[in-house]
C-alpha cells in the first residue's frame, strides 16, 4: 500500500500518536464482529438483545453462557499484522508515543503488545461484581456456570459496557485526553458511528491534529479526515510502520 507523502511526513515528525481501533481491525484475526451471525444454540438470539444490563437482570445465567462462548471464540485467534505493527511503532527508537484507544473488547492489542491501551468499551477477560463491590477476580479454566461474588454472593458479570450504560469516565477521560494531544490521529477499521468514541477524532482535529482514517468503506468521519486510506488494517498499519522507519 502506497502511504502519501503528507501522512509520511506526519509519521515522522510525530511525538505522540493516538491509535483508535474498530471491530474491523479484530474482524481480521478471525474474531466475529458483534452483530455477525450467531450459531448454533444462539441462533435464537440477537446479541443486542443480549448485551444489556435488563437481559442480565432477567437471565443472568444465559447472558453468562454467551459470553463465556463469545469468550471461546477469542482464544482460538490471534493478534493479526496490524496489531503486531502498532507494537513495532510504541517501540521505534525515539519515536513517538502510540496510545491506542479500541472498542473491541477482545484484548489483541495488549496480547500483541501494546502498552498503553484504553478499553473504551471494556474487556471480555475482566469481571465484577453486578451488586458494584468492585473487580472480581476469575482464576483458572472458563467458568461456565454463573460465579458470585464472595463479598456480598451477587451475580459476576462480564466487566463490559452494556447498551444502555455509560462508559467509564476515567476510561474517557484518558481517551479524550490523549486525543486533544496527540499530533497525528489514526482512525482504524472503525464505523464511526458508535459515540462517544465517534467523536474523539473531531477533538485531535479541533486540537491541531492530522486524522488519517483506515477503513476499506466510506464511514461519516471519512469527509473530516485529513487522509483515508481504502484498505484493511493488516495491510495498511505496516505501511504505515515502515513509512515511520524513512
Amino acid at each position: 500500500m502506497t502511504i502519501p507523502e503528507v501522512v509520511s511526513r506526519a509519521l515522522v515528525d510525530a511525538k505522540r500518536i493516538v491509535v483508535l481501533t474498530g471491530a474491523g481491525v479484530s474482524a481480521e484475526s478471525g474474531v466475529p464482529t458483534f452483530r455477525d451471525a450467531q450459531t448454533g444454540l444462539w441462533a435464537r438470539f440477537r446479541p443486542e438483545d443480549l448485551a444489556t444490563p435488563e437481559a442480565f437482570a432477567r437471565d443472568p445465567e444465559l447472558v453468562w453462557r454467551w459470553y463465556a462462548w463469545r469468550r471461546g471464540l477469542v482464544r482460538a485467534v490471534q493478534p493479526n499484522a496490524g496489531h503486531f505493527a502498532l507494537v513495532e511503532m510504541e517501540r521505534l527508537p525515539g519515536g513517538p508515543s502510540v496510545t491506542v484507544i479500541t472498542q473491541n473488547v477482545d484484548g489483541l492489542h495488549a496480547r500483541a503488545g501494546s502498552r498503553d491501551v484504553v478499553d473504551l468499551h471494556g474487556s471480555l477477560f475482566r469481571f465484577k461484581c453486578a451488586g458494584g463491590c468492585g473487580p472480581v477476580d476469575l482464576d483458572g479454566p472458563e467458568r461456565e456456570e454463573l460465579p458470585a461474588c464472595l463479598r456480598c454472593g451477587a451475580p459476576v458479570r462480564p466487566d463490559i459496557v452494556w447498551f444502555g450504560e455509560a462508559l467509564v469516565w476515567e476510561d474517557l477521560e484518558r481517551a479524550e485526553a490523549a486525543s486533544e494531544a496527540c499530533d497525528l490521529f489514526l482512525s482504524i477499521g472503525t464505523s464511526g458511528l458508535v459515540h462517544p468514541a465517534a467523536g474523539l477524532p473531531r477533538l485531535a482535529k479541533a486540537a491541531g491534529a492530522m486524522v488519517v482514517e483506515v477503513n476499506p468503506t466510506e464511514t461519516p468521519l471519512s469527509a473530516r479526515a485529513d487522509a483515508i486510506l481504502r484498505g484493511p488494517a493488516g495491510k495498511a498499519l505496516p505501511a504505515l510502520l515502515a513509512a515511520c522507519r524513512r
